[in-house]
């Protein structure tokens, strides 16, 4: 090779450089998102969140996803931030996500910078936790709904990851006024009335969004925190579903895939529909005719990947192009309700007692009515829409660009005696502990979103001595106990109680995620509204404080990396509704977590590394199940599953907008497959010139749900109910309703089916 070819070559090389280095000039930060099934088994497991043991999963609503988006400095700091359609986040779940991660991408990925965080549905399968008090009613640990998570939890990180590419990130606020009430507004108004007046609602209203910007493509995803509890689907709901805030953030993935011009404008309102779909031609009766000649197709044998193949979002998954995802994350909900309409006595219809939430004594009458009262479907709907909207809002007004370093801090910590420094009374400090955990009676009372049983209430700060006979039976909590939760009366003192293993974490992670200007606390619990500021307002003072008076966007991801239940302030656990009585660590609880967070948000700014403290116990060995496993399914002699037993009438006709099309299949246990990135259920459409059937709506679209039954609990028959309430944008044409299963049977492991309805016309 010559000099001069040499030289060549030497500068070409330094503009490759130049040129990369620019493109990392331009884009501050590496960004990419993922998105991946997280469904848990649609059969026969509790729900976690109202702890009602008859509330056992029977079908699907809609589909739950965990959302993921990684934010890096270019060869430098990088974050992972999960959202999860799931109850709250588990420190086991947790903990083998992250040794997952560790084994593919070594240190890139741990516990320090590594945030999952549940929007706390009460309508997804339980079962995942690894204490026992979150376990009691699922009858232990329920593995499928623990892989379920982790698995999806996994992917939705291995796709961001793969996604990374230069890109900006913009942040906006804003006001959302009419998506979330005080449950608890007794409690509040114990804090003090100077602090009160600081606020104009006794509830957070402020959602706080993220917008990511790929440089080439435009925007693919939005991230935002909004205070309103996963309430809206009731305590007798068996669906599975991701209540508002699921329905918020498919509302919204759909409404920017109909907008994007990446995208064909052949979209129909909430869903998608292939773009070669066109409207009907030709004469009504032909519809009519050409539906008759469309029969049911009686069961048959179809491969694992039929309804994955099938399902209709899976076509807008470009490979060279990244998917849109969006996610609505929970923060301080812990006293607000989405139920706004108030709380009423389903025995008289009057309000229900202010100070208890009861109704003539009693709380199981008490019950807060959401905005679609008394349709919870619509309830749900309402709230996610009101979410959406706002969202979208912030999202296409964005123009604050978020600037400045990506870095994170993370410690363990033993709350049930820790140390703590508050503010004397007269003046000065004092050093208090925090307590092992213990709930209180106000707990099983429940609360307005869900009320308890027997002859609890909130706000009871004594008990009785029948309950406390109950509760000594299982553990009678010692003297200093006693002293250390006062004034709540302990029901039961899970932080001592250890047999056959834990019952109450005693050990939980504190984090701060840090993104420019927007600073993340991730917090392993519910903080109540003034719990929620108190926190926030530290951390600012202390952020401020350290860099010169800059301003942060600080915001709480509540329920992340494990769950501990409840953190109230000091005034308002004095009173004992049911937020106080489920704060496990005693009064100085929110001190406790005050302190700590302060200290990373001082380390964060000094740079300092934080002591990682006491390692939480992975319990996953000691798990037990008493869930009664899939023995067998079977049919009747002479019939398939995926056989119609309940048809459309020959020649039927619905009209869009107001009618019902229900049809019913033999069917098997939904549990021996979860059919993830698939579809129990379908609507096709005929699509005349080619010949064929097009999906148009599967079990992720609000429209359709796929309900399971069987005769009773342990029959090996069972049936699979599929409605679908026509949607007004649906187009006019010729249909069927499809249904995926796996059964379970003696000759063969797992049978795979499916079947089809007769066809019908929509008008």
């Amino acid at each position: 090779m010559t000099r001069r070819s040499v030289s060549m070559h030497c500068i070409l090389f330094l503009l490759l450089l130049l040129k990369i280095k620019c493109v990392f000039s331009d884009s501050h930060y590496l960004i990419g998102l993922g998105s991946y099934d997280i469904t848990g088994p649609a059969a026969d497991v509790n729900m976690m969140g109202y702890a009602n043991m008859e509330q056992v999963t029977s079908g699907v609503h809609f589909r739950l996803r965990a959302r993921a988006f990684i934010v890096a400095e270019p060869y430098r700091t990088r974050i992972a931030f999960v959202n999860l359609d799931a109850g709250m986040a588990s420190q086991l779940v947790t903990i083998k996500v992250i040794e997952r991660l560790k084994q593919r991408y070594g240190e890139l990925y741990t516990e320090e910078n590594v945030a999952i965080s549940g929007t706390h549905t009460h309508a997804g399968p339980g079962g995942y936790l690894q204490y026992i008090l979150y376990l009691v009613t699922s009858l232990g640990f329920v593995h499928q709904s623990f892989n379920a998570l982790v698995d999806g939890i996994e992917q939705s990180i291995i796709q961001a990851h793969e996604n990374l590419r230069p890109g900006s990130i913009l942040i906006n606020k804003g006001e959302l006024l009419d998506a979330g009430v005080n449950r608890s507004p007794s409690a509040y108004l114990n804090n003090p009335a100077h602090e009160r007046s600081e606020y104009e609602y006794d509830v957070d209203k402020e959602m706080t969004l993220v917008k990511f910007v790929d440089d080439q493509w435009g925007p693919v995803g939005s991230f935002n925190w909004f205070a309103t509890h996963g309430t809206s689907m009731s305590r007798i709901n068996s669906l599975i579903s991701g209540d508002n805030k699921g329905t918020a953030a498919r509302i919204m993935e759909d409404w920017f895939e109909r907008k994007d011009s990446r995208v064909s404008n052949d979209v129909e309102s909430h869903r998608r529909v292939s773009s070669i779909i066109t409207d009907p031609l030709g004469d009504y009766q032909d519809l009519m005719e050409m539906a008759s000649l469309l029969l049911s197709t009686g069961g048959k044998t179809v491969t694992r990947m039929s309804s994955v193949a099938k399902r209709v979002r899976s076509g807008f998954r470009h490979a060279d192009k990244p998917i849109f995802v969006s996610a609505f994350c929970q923060t301080n909900c812990g006293d607000v309700s989405p139920n706004v309409l108030g709380t009423f006595c389903i025995d008289t219809g009057l309000p229900c007692d202010f100070n208890h939430s009861t109704c003539g004594g009693k709380n199981e009458q008490c019950y807060g009515r959401g905005p679609g009262y008394p349709d919870e479907f619509e309830s749900t709907r309402l709230i996610g829409e009101r979410q959406f909207k706002k969202a979208a809002d912030l999202f296409t007004k964005a123009s604050e660009e978020i600037q400045g370093k990506v870095d994170y801090r993370h410690a363990f910590v033993y709350f049930s005696q820790l140390e703590v420094t508050i503010n004397g009374q007269n003046g000065g400090s004092e050093v208090v502990k925090t307590c092992p955990a213990a709930m209180g009676f106000g707990f099983a009372a429940g609360t307005t979103d869900g009320p308890g049983a027997f002859d609890f209430k909130q706000g009871d700060d004594q008990g009785n001595p029948f309950w406390r006979l109950v509760r000594n039976l299982l553990k009678n909590p010692t003297e200093e106990q006693v002293r250390c939760q006062r004034p709540k009366p302990i029901l039961l003192d899970t932080g001592e109680m250890k047999q056959p293993y834990d019952w109450a974490p005693s050990i939980l992670p504190v984090q701060i995620l840090r993104i420019g200007q927007l600073v993340i606390l991730c917090v392993p619990g519910e903080f109540t509204t003034m719990a929620g500021r108190r926190l926030r307002e530290a951390v600012k003072t202390v952020l401020k404080e350290g860099s010169n008076g800059r301003e942060f966007s600080v915001v709480i991801a509540g329920l992340t990396n494990s769950y501990s239940q409840y953190i109230t302030t000091f005034e308002e656990y004095q009173v004992q509704r049911y937020e106080g009585a489920s704060t496990l660590y005693g009064p100085h609880t929110l001190s406790g977590y005050i302190q700590e967070f302060k200290k990373l948000a001082n380390d964060l700014l000094s740079g300092q590394t934080t002591d990682p403290g006491p390692q939480p116990p992975d319990l996953l060995h000691k798990q037990i199940s008493l869930i009664t496993p899939v023995v067998a399914d079977m049919t009747p002699i002479g019939t398939k599953f995926g056989d119609v037993t309940s048809d459309v009438p020959r020649l039927s006709k619905f009209r869009k907008g107001t009618d019902i099309v229900t049809v019913q299949f033999r069917s098997a246990n939904p549990r021996n497959d979860l059919m993830t990135e698939g579809t129990f259920a379908l609507v096709e459409r005929w699509l005349e010139g080619r010949e064929t059937w097009v999906p148009v709506y599967d079990d992720d679209d609000f429209c359709l749900r796929f309900k399971w039954s069987r005769p009773f609990k342990l029959s090996t028959q069972s049936t699979a109910t599929i409605e679908w309430r026509i949607p007004e944008t649906a187009s006019p044409g010729v249909y069927r309703i499809t249904h995926f299963g796996s059964a379970k049977t003696p000759i063969s492991s797992i049978h795979h089916f499916s079947g089809s309805s007769s066809a019908f016309v929509v008008y």
